[in-house]
């Protein structure tokens, strides 16, 4: 049976040719779900009797459950979503003062193996299908309707690599945008990938932006911490980077983590301004969020500070990533899938934000925001 929520315009049309139905009746069935979120096929007044029990025996429209919900001192949301075989994977609202942020997953773990990462450590389990990725904006959507709160931005930095499940990733795009799906804003969705070279010009296509986990200075820095800089050095990633730039007149956003003693030295901005400046970007400074077991340390506010100074001196475009939702272990690079003994939140009491984080779990009962 077809589950509705991987379904494109296009993939809807086919079907219905199939079964020999109308093929308008495809702007009508998304309209219906996406617009008015009605799935009950009975409540689907402009569908022949005979059209609703057909497409009953054909299509389903089940979301993956959402089985916890953890709220941080400073307002970042995490999702906890149970898949049909059980597997998990999590996704995070982010709130800022213009915008409200949907991290979104696309795998079950990671290939990619970047070792400052909880995701990676986990391996790669499964690749998402594209309504169980649709089915996470779906289910934080509907949840943040009942406090008049809108997802405003999509970024595809959850747990796995986009780019290492292209047809999933790229199907959820084009349903998500479509004027009869939820007619979402293509610039205001950010893909963000490693570097797999040979699937990057898809992203130029979508129309989205594209956000680059740099994480080194050089060859030897990144592959140190990214073992796919072995397969895909910095030379041709950035070359690649460049055409983006070419062919979209976009900039790119390049990601980097502040490793202790790593990467986060005066030296190592210098260096990374002199890779990247030829480049139309923005860089994101984002200070290292640990997670259980880790064998890295976040830097101290004084040499963040320092590091972020230089990059603006040097003429850079950068932002210093304000961390989000860490007592809830929702923050960048510590997303994860549930497992035995795995904890909840972090002591977080050394820090500029204090506080208990807030925790809902679901088991049937309905969540509600704070």
């Amino acid at each position: 049976m077809l589950n509705f929520y991987g379904l494109t315009i296009d993939d809807l049309k086919a079907f219905l040719s199939d079964i020999g139905k109308e093929q308008f009746r495809a702007q009508q069935l998304m309209k219906w779900v996406y617009e008015k979120r009605i799935t009950d096929l009975e409540q689907m007044t402009n569908l022949s009797k005979e059209t609703r029990a057909l497409f009953a025996d054909k299509i389903q429209f089940d979301l993956p459950k959402m089985v916890q919900h953890l709220v941080s001192v400073d307002g970042t949301q995490k999702f906890l979503f149970e898949m049909y075989d059980k597997n998990t994977v999590e996704a995070v609202i982010i709130p800022a003062e213009d915008r409200l942020t949907l991290c979104i997953s696309s795998e079950v773990g990671c290939n990619m193996a970047c070792k400052f990462c909880f995701t990676g450590k986990q391996k790669l389990k499964r690749r998402l299908d594209a309504y169980e990725i649709v089915g996470q904006f779906v289910e934080i959507e509907d949840l943040l309707k009942k406090s008049d709160q809108k997802i405003t931005n999509i970024v595809f930095m959850g747990m796995g690599e986009p780019l290492d499940n292209v047809e999933a990733v790229f199907k959820t795009v084009d349903i998500l945008c479509h004027d009869f799906g939820r007619n979402f804003s293509r610039r205001k969705i950010t893909i963000s990938t490693s570097g797999i070279i040979p699937e990057m010009w898809r992203i130029t296509k979508s129309r989205a932006r594209l956000a680059v986990s740099l994480n080194g200075y050089d060859d030897q820095s990144r592959t140190e911490v990214m073992p796919i800089n072995k397969k895909y050095p910095l030379s041709d990633l950035l070359e690649e980077c460049r055409k983006y730039t070419r062919e979209t007149k976009d900039r790119v956003t390049f990601e980097y983590v502040l490793l202790k003693g790593v990467t986060d030295q005066i030296e190592h901005a210098r260096q990374l301004w002199k890779l990247v400046r030829s480049i139309p970007c923005k860089i994101n400074i984002i200070p290292f969020n640990e997670h259980p077991g880790s064998d890295y340390h976040r830097p101290d506010d004084e040499t963040v500070e320092k590091f972020h100074s230089e990059l603006l001196h040097l003429g850079a475009q950068v932002l210093l990533r304000r961390t989000m939702g860490r007592d809830i272990f929702a923050a960048c690079g510590q997303l994860t899938s549930e497992f035995n003994n795995k904890p909840k939140n972090m002591d977080i009491s050394n820090s500029k934000i204090g506080g208990s984080p807030r925790v809902r779990n679901s088991c049937g009962g309905q969540l509600s925001l704070r």
